[in-house]
């Protein structure tokens, strides 16, 4: 299985949550891209954050979010 466009923009927005605060969160507003309200909702429906227009990561959503980020690192990495 590839990443699809939809995948990258979840991957993306969990980016954008702080991982080192449980007490951040986000909001994605109603004016904001289609394709980052599609994003927040999936994610919302996943699990991973708390509202449909994001609000906090759960537990899964942090895991997530920190294996987010590792996999970025790594790929920005040059050798």
């Amino acid at each position: 299985m590839k990443y699809t466009p939809e995948h990258l923009a979840e991957l993306n927005l969990l980016r954008q949550f702080d991982v080192s605060s449980a007490a951040t969160g986000i909001k994605v507003h109603s004016d904001a891209a289609q394709e980052l309200q599609s994003a927040a909702k999936s994610l919302f429906e996943k699990g991973l954050c708390t509202q449909i227009d994001g609000g906090y990561l759960t537990d899964e959503g942090i895991e997530v979010a920190e294996h987010a980020d590792k996999v970025l690192r790594v790929l920005s990495t040059k050798i």
